[in-house]
């Protein structure tokens, strides 16, 4: 049985956090604590980006530099090399959101493109990510999910999407980088699988290089899973995936009931947690033919995985099996992980302050709506506090 307290050592989940970092942690969980401030603060800093006011600085200061790596790669990189003194390595998140155009989209592609060049030779950052809205319109990826044709004009566009992620994964291939494709809403995401399916089938036939996305908190996504198993059995390809939970529940299941269909989202978080705990047995169980990145930041889901891994007798730096974590997010997984000597990867978002923000917002808001995350990390903080004082 795994050691059920491993996540309890704050000393070496805070290690790198200086004391004026691990106040400033403090200060924005507990921010964060209080729901109805971060509804405000998301209006204000909003208001204050838009309207251009000096507030760069002070969201710089603050939140910018507790959840994200910095305003470019290089920016990112004293980050990267001190999170790799401990073990923990990096995946680098370019997180800028909602693009609507192709100019738009071959400059976010020409970006992961360089991020694939710049991990190349680093071995602190052995994975890169996007998202698949990042090379194309979310607007074509719903009308091929729904099996509606596309206008000649609109083919062309989709090629272009087709020939971006070819242009990716072609090259992460070939540079030894590990890409992570992350999932969306499920209205768009059956586009998204079959493509990502048809990349692993090019780029993985040695083993994975492109990972695809399993949002758990789905019902069918275990199913899916095992028919995606059967077809690389039959066809020769590995799989690479990445499994979560998922982040678009409330989006989900208003837009199920406002459209009069099923929600594909699990009815209560006990289903959708023993639905993530079958996806990661399953996956584990068949090692050989399925990498696996457990992106979690639930501590029984990582005692799980690291039980199954031993009664499996998988080695705990068996390149197959990663954990991740977000930057600026249980450090006490992470590092603990790390220093037990597991595969272990912080998604390391970054970008400028002004494009960055979206995201940022969303994390916050997703703090206040995950029961009991935010308030886990701020008694961590206080154990540590109190630790360093003594």
């Amino acid at each position: 049985m795994a050691n059920n307290s491993l996540f309890n050592n704050t000393q070496t989940a805070f290690s790198l956090k200086t004391d004026s970092e691990l106040e400033r942690a403090y200060f924005l969980f507990k921010m964060i604590s209080k729901e109805p401030l971060v509804r405000i603060g998301t209006a204000v800093t909003k208001f204050a980006l838009n309207a251009s006011l000096p507030v760069e600085g002070l969201i710089r200061s603050t939140v910018f530099d507790h959840f994200c790596g910095g305003v470019n790669e290089k920016d990112s990189l004293p980050v990267i090399d001190k999170m790799f003194t401990k073990g923990v390595s990096s995946v680098l998140d370019y997180s800028v959101e909602g693009k609507e155009y192709d100019a738009q989209f071959d400059e976010v592609c020409e970006k992961i493109l360089k991020i694939v060049n710049f991990c190349h030779d680093r071995e602190a950052m052995p994975i890169v990510v996007f998202k698949p809205t990042a090379f194309g319109r979310i607007y074509l990826y719903e009308k091929k999910s729904e099996g509606i044709r596309f206008s000649p004009e609109e083919l062309e566009e989709w090629n272009r999407v087709v020939e971006r992620f070819h242009k990716v994964c072609r090259f992460s291939k070939e540079k030894d980088v590990e890409v992570l494709i992350d999932g969306e809403e499920s209205w768009m995401q059956t586009a998204a699988d079959d493509l990502v399916e048809d990349m692993m089938r090019t780029y993985n036939t040695e083993k994975a290089i492109v990972y695809n996305t399993l949002q758990l908190y789905r019902w069918d996504r275990v199913d899916y899973l095992k028919a995606l198993h059967k077809r690389a059995k039959t066809e020769g390809f590995k799989i690479g995936m990445k499994i979560v939970r998922g982040a678009y529940m409330e989006k989900e299941r208003s837009r199920a009931e406002e459209l009069g269909y099923p929600s594909p989202i699990c009815e209560t978080k006990q289903i959708t947690d023993n639905n993530f705990n079958e996806g990661l047995r399953y996956i584990l169980e068949n090692n050989t033919d399925i990498s696996i990145f457990i992106g979690t930041h639930n501590e029984l889901s990582c005692y799980l995985a690291i039980d199954i891994m031993e009664d499996l007798n998988i080695d705990k730096s068996d390149n197959n099996v990663w954990f991740g974590q977000l930057y600026g997010m249980s450090d006490h997984i992470s590092f603990n992980l790390a220093e037990s000597g597991y595969n272990v990867a912080k998604y390391l978002p970054f970008g400028p302050v002004k494009d960055v923000m979206p995201y940022l917002i969303r994390r916050a808001e997703e703090n206040t709506s995950v029961a009991g995350q935010t308030n886990r990390e701020l008694e961590l903080i206080k154990n540590e506090r109190k630790r360093r004082k003594l």
